[in-house]
C-alpha cells in the first residue's frame, strides 16, 4: 500500500497560514522566518502560495520533484509552487476550466523566476511529441528574448522586469500546448535615456557590445567601450554573476528557435545600435537674426552613422531636430527648436523607437507561437507584473503601477470571497458575510471617468493654453480635496496645511498597501508621451525594413491631425481588458516576498517582510479564509488519516466515508460548534480543533508503533526458536547418514582387497602359461630366419659376379669411341683455321679499296649530301612514327606523341593543330540536326550550372529526352494533349511542394513554346497555366537536390495565388529548356536563374523563406522538406560522401 505524506506531517512551523494559532502579524512574520531558516520558502494561505526569494539555488526543482507533485492533491504534500501549477493544469485539462496564475510582489521578490518555474512545470507534465516539444520550446525560449529587451539591473534586482507581461498558453482537449499569446504592459521606456544611480539600461545594450563579434560591431558602427555612449550608465555597467557575452549568444539562439529570420535579427540589432548612436547626438545654441535661439548639432558623425544604419537622408533627420511644424486645419506653421526642445525631441525619439521595437518583438513572437488551429482552446494565463512600489521619489510610473495593483487587489478580494462563497454553497454550508476593506473607493478615485485623477490628467493634457504640472495639481486640490484617501498640502482640508511631511508640489494617496507620496513634476509630459510629427515623418522616409512598420503615423498620405491617446488612457484601457480577461478564468495566486534588500541568502529582515505582508494584504487574506472555516478536507482522506482514533473505524471502515467520519467525531466528543458536515467535505472552524486531532493521532501512532514493535519482537523470537529446532533435527539426520556411509565404505573396501588378491593370483598363473607358449613360437621363427638369410646371401654373391663382368666390357668400348672422336675433332679445327685466314685477307683488301675511294669522294664536297641524306631519313622515320602513334579520333582526346628532336618543334605543333581541326571536321560531319540541338542544350546547361550546382555533374551523362511521358502516344493523356495548343517541348512528373507541411503532390509538368502547364497526374486536369512572359525568374539551390521555384511577375494574372515551389529529378533539363524557350518566346532577355541556398517564395500574400541545409539522411530518405514556422521552409539535403 502506498504511503502518502501530508501537509501536516513533519511540518516546520505552519505550512498553511490559515491554521496559524494565535493569528497576529508577529506570529505571521515569525512563522515565515522559521520556515525560511529551514529552506522552506513556500507557505500556503489556503490556495494562495507565498514565495520567499532565497537568493540562491535550492535542490527543490529537480525532475524527481516534478514527478513527486504530478497528479497529487494540493494539500497532499508540503507547500510548493509545483503544487499550485499542477492544480491549475489538472483543472484546465480535466474540468475544462480556463486558468490564470497571478504573480505579484515588488521588484526582486522573484516574480520572473516564479513564472519560469510554472511554465517549465507545465511543459514537463504535458504531452510529448515532435510538434508538442517544438511548441513548448518556443514558449520557453520567448522568455530570454523578452528579458534581454525588457529587463534591467536595478538597485533591488539584477534582472528586474521593467514591463508587465501576461501570457495566455493555449491547450488542446488532451492538455497538450498548441501555442500562446503574450501581452505587454507599460514598458519603462524612460530608462532608455536616463537611469537612476546604481542601475543599468536594458540588458540588450550591454549584451550586444559584449557578445557580438568584431565583424558585427563593425557593420553596426559600434565600439565595445561602454563609456562612449551617453545612454549607458558607467557606475554599474558590469554586474557580478552576469555574463553579458554568453547571454547575447543565448538570446540569438532563442530568437532562432522562436522563428526569427536572420535578416529580422540583423534589423533588430541595427535599431538597437541606432538608439545608442541617437544618445550621442548633442546640440549647441545658435542665435538667429530675429533674436530667437535655435539648435544645431555639434558633431554630425554619430548622426551620419545612425542615418546609414536606418537608411535615412541625413538632411531630413537634421531638419527634424531643428524645426517643428504645427498644422491646424489648412495652415502649417514651422517653428525652430531651442537646445532644450531638441534634446527633448531626441530623447522622445529614442524612447519611442525602443518601445515600438519592443512591441514589434512581442507581436513577432506572437506570430510564431500562436496556435495554428482555429478550434476552441483551453487557456492558462500567467501574469507577471510590477508589484506595489513605494520609493522616496514616486512619479507617474509608480502611480500607474500602483493603480494596476489596486485593480489586482480588488479582483483578488472579489474572486477569493466568491470562491469561498461558491464552495460553501456547493457543500451546503451556511454562508456568513465577511467584513473586509473594499478598495473600490481608491480605484474610483483614480479611474472615475469624470472626477478621477487619470481623467483630470487627460483633460489637462488636451486643454489649450499653458498646461503645467502645477495647474494639474491645482485641479486635483480643487476636485479631490474632500476625498478621504487623497491628501495635499494645498487642498481645502485644513488638517494637511501644517503637515510638513507633505511638500507643496506633491499629493498623497492612501492605497490599500499604505500611503504613497507622489511628486506632480513630470506627470503631464509623461502622460502626453508626445513625439513631434516632423520626427515621425522623417522616420517614415527611412529605407530600413522595420521603420515604416514602427512609425505608420508618419505616412504623409495618412496625416491625422487628431492628438494620439495619452499614456494614462492607453494603460487604463489595457488594465480594463486585463481585468475582464482575468474574471473569465479561475484564479491562482503566487505572492512573492523579498527577505532582504542586500540580495543575500540566509538574511531575513523583519521590517522589510512586514512591509510587504501589509501591502500585499496577506493578513487580510488569512482573516477572509478564517472568517468561516479554517480547514476543510474530503471525507475519504479525513477518515484515512484519523481512523485509528476510534475502535469502530479501526483498522477498516466498511461503510460510506461520511458515516465513518460522523462515528469518529462522535467518539472523539468534538463539540458540534467546531465543525460542520458538507456534501463531500468536513469543515473545521477552529485550528485548535485540528491541532487537537493531530496531537491525538500522533499519540495513537506512537502507541500503535509500540504494539507493532512488541508483536514483531515476539514473532521474531519464536521464528528464531523454530529455526534452531529445525536446524537440530537436520544436523542429527545428517550425522546418522554420515556414520552409516562410513561403515559401508569400510566393508566395501575390505571386500575389494580380497577380490583384488584373488584376481592377481589367477592373472599371474595365466601369464606364466602365455610366456612359455610365446618362447616356443619365437625359437621356430629364429631358425627359419637364419636359413632364409644364408640362401639369400649365396644368390647375391652370384649376381654381383655377373654384373662385374658386364661393366668391364662397357668401359673398354667407351674409351675407344672417345679416342676416335677426338681425332676427328682435331682435323675439323685445322680445316676451319685455314678457311678463316683466307676470309680475313680478302676483307682487308676490300677495306683498303673502299677507304681509297671514299677519300676521293669526300674530298669532292660529299658532306652536304650526307647531311641531306641524314635529315631525309630522320623526317621519314618521324612521319612513319606519327602514322603508327597518332591519337584517337575523339575531339576531346588531348594526347599527342612527343617530338623526337628539338628542331621539329614548329612542325610538331602545326601538325597537331592541323590534325585536331581535321578530326573535329570529321566528327562534325556525322552530326544530325537533332543531335546539334541536344549538344546546344548541353552547352547551355554547362554555362548555367557548371561549378554552381552540385547536381550538375551527375546530369552530364544523361541525355535530354524531353517527352518522358510520351504524351502524344499515351491515350491516358489524350485529353490533356488536345488542350495544349502548342508543341510540347518537355513532359515529366514533378512534385508541387505544399507550404503548410512541406510535403509534395505529384503534378504533370508540360513546357511548350508559349508557357508552362501543371496538371493532375491521375485525371490529367489542368491545375495551372503560366505564360512564359509572366515568369520573372527561377530560383534553385547550390546543393544536390531537385527543388526549384518559378517566380511570377507581380501584377500578372498568373501571380494571384503566388509562386510555385516544385521538385524534380530532372531539374537541370527543365531549367535549361525553360531558359532557352523563355528567351525565344518572350523575344527579350533570357530568364534570370538565381542560384542560392536561401530565397523567398511568394505564397498568396505571405513571403516564405526556403532554406537549404546539409544533414544526415533520415530513415533511408534523401532530400526532405519541413515547415519550421509560418515564414520558413527548411530543406535538408544529405551530405554526399
Amino acid at each position: 500500500m502506498e504511503v502518502k505524506t501530508s501537509l501536516l506531517d513533519n511540518m516546520i512551523g505552519v505550512g498553511d497560514m490559515v491554521l496559524l494559532e494565535p493569528l497576529s502579524e508577529d506570529s505571521f512574520i515569525e512563522n515565515l522566518r522559521n520556515r525560511f531558516d529551514h529552506n522552506e520558502i513556500y507557505t500556503y494561505i489556503g490556495s494562495v502560495v507565498i514565495s520567499m526569494n532565497p537568493y540562491r539555488a535550492l535542490p527543490i526543482y529537480t525532475p524527481e520533484k516534478v514527478e513527486e507533485y504530478r497528479n497529487r492533491n494540493f494539500y497532499e504534500l508540503s507547500p510548493h509552487i509545483y503544487a499550485l501549477a499542477d492544480e491549475a493544469y489538472r483543472s484546465l485539462r480535466d474540468q475544462d476550466k480556463d486558468q490564470c496564475i497571478l504573480i505579484t510582489g515588488e521588484s526582486g521578490a522573484g516574480k520572473t523566476e516564479a513564472s519560469k518555474l510554472v511554465m517549465s512545470y507545465v511543459a514537463a507534465v504535458c504531452g510529448k511529441g515532435q510538434e508538442v516539444n517544438k511548441v513548448k520550446e518556443q514558449l520557453l525560449q520567448s522568455n530570454p528574448v523578452l528579458e534581454a529587451f525588457g529587463n534591467a539591473k536595478t538597485v533591488r534586482n539584477d534582472n528586474s522586469s521593467r514591463f508587465g507581461k501576461y501570457m495566455d498558453i493555449e491547450f488542446d482537449f488532451k492538455g497538450d500546448p498548441l501555442g500562446g499569446v503574450i501581452s505587454n504592459y507599460l514598458l519603462e521606456k524612460s530608462r532608455v535615456v536616463k537611469q537612476p544611480r546604481g542601475e543599468r539600461n536594458f540588458h540588450v545594450f550591454y549584451q550586444l557590445l559584449s557578445g557580438a563579434s568584431d565583424d558585427t560591431l563593425k557593420k553596426l558602427k559600434l565600439d565595445r567601450d561602454f563609456s562612449k555612449y551617453n545612454y549607458l550608465s558607467l557606475d554599474s555597467a558590469a554586474v557580478i554573476g552576469l555574463d553579458d557575452a554568453a547571454n547575447f549568444r543565448t538570446v540569438k539562439n532563442a530568437m532562432q528557435i522562436v522563428g526569427f529570420m536572420e535578416d529580422e535579427v540583423q534589423s533588430v540589432l541595427q535599431l538597437v545600435a541606432a538608439v545608442l548612436k541617437l544618445g550621442n547626438i548633442e546640440f549647441k545654441p545658435e542665435s538667429r537674426s530675429n533674436g530667437t535661439d535655435e539648435s544645431r548639432i555639434k558633431d554630425k558623425n554619430d548622426l551620419k552613422e545612425m542615418c546609414e544604419l536606418l537608411g535615412i537622408e541625413q538632411s531630413v533627420l537634421e531638419r527634424a531636430f531643428s524645426y517643428r511644424t504645427v498644422e491646424a486645419k489648412q495652415e502649417k506653421v514651422s517653428t525652430t527648436l531651442n537646445v532644450a526642445q531638441a534634446y527633448y525631441a531626441r530623447d522622445a525619439l529614442a524612447k519611442n523607437l525602443y518601445s515600438r521595437l519592443f512591441s514589434w518583438l512581442v507581436t513577432r513572437i506572437n506570430e510564431s507561437i500562436k496556435a495554428q488551429t482555429k478550434a476552441r482552446h483551453k487557456v492558462m494565463g500567467v501574469l507577471d507584473i510590477y508589484g506595489f512600489e513605494i520609493f522616496e521619489d514616486n512619479s507617474f510610473e509608480q502611480f500607474i503601477i500602483n493603480y494596476c495593483n489596486e485593480k489586482l487587489q480588488q479582483i483578488f478580494i472579489e474572486l477569493t470571497l466568491r470562491e469561498e462563497q461558491e464552495e460553501y454553497v456547493r457543500e451546503g454550508i451556511e454562508w456568513t458575510n465577511i467584513e473586509y476593506f473594499n478598495n473600490a473607493i481608491i480605484c474610483d478615485l483614480i479611474e472615475n471617468h469624470q472626477n478621477g485623477i487619470l481623467a483630470m490628467l487627460d483633460e489637462e493634457c488636451l486643454r489649450p493654453g499653458t498646461v503645467t504640472d502645477e495647474t494639474f495639481l491645482d485641479k486635483l486640490n480643487t476636485i479631490c480635496a474632500g476625498h478621504k484617501h487623497f491628501e495635499s498640502r494645498q487642498s481645502k482640508n485644513s488638517k494637511f496645511l501644517t503637515d510638513h511631511s507633505l511638500p507643496h508640489n506633491c499629493f498623497r494617496i492612501q492605497h490599500y498597501a499604505g500611503k504613497v507620496l507622489y511628486r506632480a513634476e513630470g506627470f503631464v509630459d509623461k502622460n502626453n508621451d508626445l513625439l513631434y510629427r516632423d520626427m515621425s515623418q522623417a522616420m517614415y522616409k527611412a529605407k530600413h525594413s522595420l521603420i515604416k512598420q514602427l512609425f505608420p503615423e508618419g505616412n504623409p498620405a495618412k496625416v491625422n491631425l487628431k492628438r494620439p491617446p495619452t499614456a494614462g488612457f492607453q494603460f487604463k484601457a489595457s488594465v480594463g481588458t486585463l481585468m475582464r480577461n482575468l474574471q473569465t478564468k479561475n484564479p491562482n495566486y503566487i505572492r512573492c516576498i523579498k527577505p532582504n534588500d542586500k540580495k543575500a541568502s540566509h538574511i531575513f529582515t523583519d521590517t522589510l517582510v512586514c512591509h510587504q505582508v501589509r501591502y500585499l494584504g496577506l493578513m487580510e487574506n488569512v482573516r477572509v479564509r478564517r472568517a468561516g472555516y479554517a480547514f476543510r478536507q474530503a471525507y475519504e482522506p479525513c477518515l484515512e488519516r484519523y481512523k485509528m482514533l476510534c475502535k469502530r473505524t479501526w483498522p477498516h471502515w466498511k461503510g460510506p466515508a461520511r458515516e465513518g467520519v460522523e462515528v469518529l467525531m462522535a467518539d472523539l466528543q468534538v463539540p458540534a460548534d467546531d465543525f460542520s458536515y458538507g456534501r463531500s467535505k468536513i469543515f473545521i472552524r477552529n485550528p485548535r480543533t485540528l491541532f487537537s486531532l493531530e496531537e491525538r493521532r500522533r499519540q495513537c501512532l506512537q502507541d500503535l508503533a509500540t504494539l507493532i514493535q512488541k508483536i514483531y519482537r515476539g514473532h521474531k523470537c519464536r521464528s528464531h526458536f523454530l529455526l534452531l529446532k529445525k536446524s537440530q533435527i537436520v544436523v542429527s539426520a545428517w550425522y546418522r547418514r554420515y556414520a552409516q556411509e562410513k561403515k559401508y565404505q569400510k566393508i566395501k573396501s575390505a571386500t575389494t582387497v580380497v577380490q583384488s588378491y584373488t584376481r592377481g593370483w589367477q592373472a599371474r598363473k595365466l601369464l606364466r602359461e602365455l610366456k612359455y607358449q610365446k618362447r616356443c613360437e619365437e625359437a621356430v621363427t629364429t631358425i627359419a630366419a637364419f636359413w632364409h638369410g644364408t640362401q639369400a646371401r649365396m644368390e647375391l654373391r652370384r649376381l654381383k659376379q655377373e654384373a662385374q663382368n658386364k661393366h668391364a666390357v662397357t668401359v673398354i668400348w667407351a674409351f675407344w669411341q672417345g679416342t676416335k672422336a677426338r681425332r676427328e675433332l682435331r682435323q675439323l679445327k685445322e680445316e676451319a683455321r685455314n678457311k678463316h685466314a683466307v676470309s680475313v685477307i680478302w676483307a682487308g683488301w676490300q677495306g683498303t679499296k673502299v677507304r681509297r675511294d671514299y677519300r676521293k669522294f669526300f674530298r669532292a664536297n660529299a658532306g652536304k649530301k650526307i647531311y641531306d641524306f641524314t635529315i631525309q631519313r630522320i623526317m621519314q622515320k618521324y612521319f612513319l612514327g606519327l602514322k603508327s602513334t597518332s591519337p584517337p579520333m575523339s575531339p576531346v582526346d588531348k594526347s599527342w606523341p612527343a617530338r623526337p628532336y628539338r628542331f621539329l618543334d614548329g612542325v610538331h605543333a602545326e601538325l597537331r593543330k592541323i590534325f585536331h581541326h581535321w578530326r573535329c571536321k570529321k566528327y562534325r560531319s556525322q552530326f544530325t540536326e537533332e543531335k546539334k540541338a541536344v549538344y546546344k542544350e548541353k552547352l547551355e546547361a554547362s554555362e548555367i550550372f557548371k561549378d554552381k550546382k552540385a547536381l550538375y555533374p551527375s546530369s552530364v551523362s544523361q541525355p535530354f529526352k524531353g517527352d518522358y511521358l510520351e504524351i502524344t502516344k499515351n491515350p491516358k493523356y489524350q485529353k490533356l494533349n488536345s488542350s495544349v495548343d502548342a508543341k510540347v517541348l518537355l513532359a515529366d512528373v514533378v512534385n508541387k511542394i505544399n507550404r503548410a507541411n512541406g510535403k509534395g503532390t505529384a503534378r504533370i509538368f508540360l513546357l511548350t513554346k508559349k508557357g508552362v502547364v501543371l496538371a493532375d497526374q491521375k485525371t490529367g486536369q489542368v491545375k495551372a497555366s503560366v505564360p512564359l512572359p509572366d515568369l520573372a525568374s527561377v530560383s534553385v539551390s547550390t546543393q544536390n537536390d531537385g527543388f526549384f521555384a518559378l517566380k511570377l511577375k507581380e501584377g500578372s494574372a498568373s501571380a494571384i495565388k503566388g509562386d510555385f515551389l516544385l521538385s524534380s529529378e530532372r531539374l537541370i533539363e527543365i531549367i535549361t529548356k525553360l531558359h532557352l524557350t523563355g528567351a525565344t518566346a518572350a523575344d527579350s532577355e533570357r530568364l534570370n536563374i538565381d542560384i542560392s541556398d536561401e530565397f523567398l517564395v511568394q505564397f498568396n500574400h505571405d513571403k516564405v523563406c526556403v532554406k537549404f541545409i546539409q544533414g544526415a539522411a533520415r530513415n533511408g530518405n534523401g532530400v526532405s522538406c519541413k515547415r519550421k514556422n509560418n515564414r520558413l521552409l527548411e530543406v535538408s539535403v544529405p551530405t554526399t560522401a
